[in-house]
């Protein structure tokens, strides 16, 4: 199950760095290396901290294809870049619930404490889009009053609980992944923020 959530958060978080990048007016490169930035950054710093040598973007080459796959998507479907912020927000939003399940249940596996399973799901789900930030000369989400670790640290303890609970993993990961995606886009539509 971690492989397929790693594979569906990461292309929403490279559809999510290739549409950033596009709205940035990059070229096909940039728009290419933002892609797999975001795709992989959080991932890359969890199997670093946790001691998971060599990080899996050096041993799969399926992340490189995923961040190929969405580089076009961004540049050529009209769908996706006529509205920028919209879908950037989406596949921001997906990716962010899908990594904190997949972060939080990759270091419970590796039998860190539930607390450092969640800190490893929030880095996992934001690290990526804070590279992704950087790198076009924004400051992070995660830095400003956007709910955004907030959701994620929800997802983490969420799918804790559920598991805690007895629910299947799948299941769990899917209440979890959901809710956490629907707190974050729930906040952009009211412009929630948290107070300073």
């Amino acid at each position: 199950m971690l492989y397929y959530l790693d594979i569906v958060g990461t292309f929403f978080f490279c559809l999510s760095g290739a549409l950033a990048a596009r709205q940035k007016g990059m070229d096909w490169w940039g728009v290419y290396v933002i892609s797999l930035i975001t795709g992989t950054g959080g991932g890359t710093l969890r199997s670093i901290l946790i001691g998971d040598f060599p990080p899996l973007i050096f041993r799969d080459p399926i992340y490189a294809i995923i961040a190929v796959i969405a580089t076009p998507c961004a540049i050529l479907i009209p769908c996706f870049w006529e509205k920028f912020r919209r879908e950037v927000s989406i596949m921001d939003a997906l990716g962010l619930g899908v990594f904190v399940c997949l972060g939080t249940q990759v270091a419970i596996e590796h039998n860190l404490s539930w607390w450092a399973a969640i800190g490893m799901g929030v880095i996992t789900a934001t690290f990526g889009g804070v590279l992704r930030d950087i790198l076009r000369a924004e400051i992070p989400l995660i830095f400003r009053r956007e709910i955004y670790a907030t959701a994620a640290i929800a997802g983490g303890l969420l799918l804790i609980g559920l598991q805690w609970l007895g629910l299947a993993d799948f299941l769990s990961a899917t209440i979890a992944a959901s809710t956490t995606a629907g707190i974050r886009l729930l906040s952009i539509r009211y412009a929630i923020n948290q107070s300073k």
